[in-house]
């Protein structure tokens, strides 16, 4: 994934910390873009073309592009402020940014009152789960995402070396291969609409080798586990996810962790966390994913930080001094993403620990309908969901079992009232009719909290979210609306009308940032070399569409996404042709 370089031009390299991110306040204060050479040039946009005019041609005069988006205001990625400018594309990449009166180009996109931003990167997306259902990615492409980095949550498509006990961990599609490189092939054959990156979960190299057995691994699966993560980073692995909460991936010790992760030391890849315990034991879980990466010697992600129940949202002060001490006194190279909304998803059967777990769906099934353990199991669910605030708390998102479709969308607290049952025995009863298989929505964090996280300089939003379109077989369930609308909602309540970022402190947090930490070194920034991922909207009108009882919607203000140099969406219309590809990472 080596960008090519146009004459005379030095592509950006990945920031080895993400501490360069700073709020933008200008091109002379924000050390990201001193890195750059589009930061520093662009205000003189008006004296040329960047990277294409030879001497004494006026700019633009003479020359031809595949695609020519004029009249916009540019936000490269960096962080640095606007500037009006027209971006030329050929051949898949960037070729020029100023002004280019007088270019001819095969495509013209007025982009007059309109922002030009590179195309957005969701870093923590679970798009893979629906990608092989509907390529389109209609919910991704609308909202200006160009590309997805999948394998969140300690679960990736490869390698599975056994069939997932999806029902339980909460995978998604049954789709998966045995190894990284014959899932890139099966994208490279899919041509979807956005480009796939992914990590290599943690949790399904677990289950590939040990299974769903809550035990150690012994030295020789340690090993054969170490050897599937090498694997899939050098057929192209963006770094690691794991887990924690869920099944398999809940069983793995520190020690496993930081065995499995020293992979990536040596490679300078990102070990991203879903932690732990992200409510009670939410201090002890941030040390653990500290320790992780200090011990392989990587860098550390964590997936949708997060204060969840009231009891808890004090604690996120400690959280930030915790992440400070690592950064500056343990040099952990560490970074944050949060999607902007105040509930969270995730399957019901995370209402009880993870020991119930232990050996999968049958005997996680078995262990409720026990009449000594059962109790058990009922006392910490009702723990669980009172930390939460009750069972209305609870929506449930989806079920496997069709009988029981009409409680989709609904809370269980009020559904049970309705149907004459206690709310526990009514989520019993639906994990027991679906085998396990039912997902659920918990509102349980604090917006205070939230823009907090958004804000801070380490942090970057990214969906937890799937591809999903209003029509058609991804259309299921009644989903989290962060699949359908994060990125715009990021752009019109934080940017806009809260006005918690500024518009190039938000582009930078949604592209060049997440970029960085993904090693995709010729994406994330609009400049001459990079790759023609393209997001033109208005600045003025875009806006989330989706809610929670309303989650099909897509969202608007998104004019036109160019994937690979490719049109991908103009006004609400896709193009002929879907460009997206897998992004393997490389070595150098």
């Amino acid at each position: 994934m080596t960008a090519w370089t146009a004459p005379g031009y030095r592509a950006p390299m990945a920031p080895s910390h993400p501490s360069i991110h700073r709020p933008a306040t200008s091109a002379a204060s924000d050390p990201l873009t001193r890195r750059t050479v589009l930061g520093s040039v662009l205000a003189l946009a008006g004296a040329g073309a960047l990277g294409c005019v030879g001497r004494g041609q006026r700019p633009g005069v003479g020359q031809t592009y595949d695609v020519l988006v004029q009249g916009g205001t540019v936000y490269d990625g960096t962080g640095a402020p606007g500037v009006a400018a027209d971006v030329g594309i050929a051949g898949g990449r960037i070729v020029a940014v100023g002004a280019l009166a007088g270019a001819q180009a095969r495509t013209l996109i007025d982009a007059r009152g309109l922002a030009v931003a590179p195309g957005f990167i969701d870093l923590h997306s679970h798009a893979d789960g629906t990608l092989f259902d509907d390529p389109n990615a209609e919910s991704v492409l609308r909202q200006g995402v160009t590309t997805v980095v999948a394998g969140q949550d300690g679960f990736s498509r490869a390698p599975r070396l056994r069939a997932p006990e999806s029902s339980v961990a909460g995978v998604g599609s049954e789709r998966s291969f045995g190894s990284m490189g014959a899932f890139f092939e099966a994208v490279e054959r899919l041509s979807p609409a956005v480009n796939v990156a992914s990590m290599v979960g943690l949790g399904t190299v677990r289950e590939s080798v040990i299974g769903e057995e809550n035990r150690p691994a012994t030295p020789e699966e340690l090993a054969r586990m170490v050897a599937l993560v090498e694997a899939a980073l050098a057929e192209g692995a963006c770094g690691a996810s794991s887990g924690l909460e869920y099944t398999p991936g809940a069983f793995a010790s520190l020690e496993e962790l930081i065995a499995l992760c020293r992979p990536l030391g040596a490679r300078g890849l990102v070990y991203a966390t879903h932690m732990r315990n992200e409510d009670e034991r939410l201090l002890d879980s941030i040390d653990e994913a500290i320790a992780v990466a200090r011990g392989a010697g990587c860098p550390l992600h964590i997936s949708h930080l997060k204060t969840q129940g009231p009891r808890n949202w004090s604690k996120l002060d400690q959280v930030f001094a915790r992440l400070e001490h690592a950064r500056t006194v343990e040099r952990v190279d560490l970074s944050f993403d949060r999607y902007p909304y105040t509930a969270y998803q995730t399957t019901l059967a995370n209402l009880f620990p993870a020991w119930s777990r232990d050996g999968g769906t049958d005997a996680f099934l078995a262990r409720l309908s026990d009449p000594v353990v059962g109790e058990r199991l009922r006392s910490a669910a009702m723990a669980k969901v009172e930390s939460i605030g009750g069972w209305d708390n609870v929506m449930v998102s989806s079920v496997a079992h069709a009988a029981d479709r009409a409680a989709e969308g609904q809370r269980l607290g009020g559904h049970a009232a309705a149907l004459g049952t206690s709310p526990y025995e009514l989520a019993v009863g639906l994990l027991q009719r679906s085998r396990g298989n039912v997902g659920m929505v918990g509102f349980a964090m604090s917006e205070d909290n939230l823009v907090r996280i958004l804000s801070h300089p380490l942090g970057m939003p990214a969906s937890d979210g799937s591809a999903v379109a209003l029509e058609g077989a991804t259309r299921r369930g009644h989903p989290h609306p962060r699949s359908l609308g994060t990125f715009s909602r990021v752009l019109g309540v934080y940017v806009r009308e809260k006005k918690v970022l500024t518009l190039e402190q938000a582009i930078h947090k949604l592209s060049g940032f997440p970029a960085a930490r993904a090693r995709l070194k010729d994406r994330g920034l609009l400049a001459p070399g990079m790759a023609a991922d393209v997001v033109v909207f208005d600045p003025a009108s875009v806006a989330d569409q989706a809610t929670y009882a309303h989650p099909f919607a897509y969202a608007t203000g998104v004019r036109a996404v160019l994937v690979n140099g490719a049109l991908a969406l103009r006004d609400g219309e896709r193009g002929p042709h879907r460009a997206g590809r897998p992004l393997r990472l490389t070595a150098g």
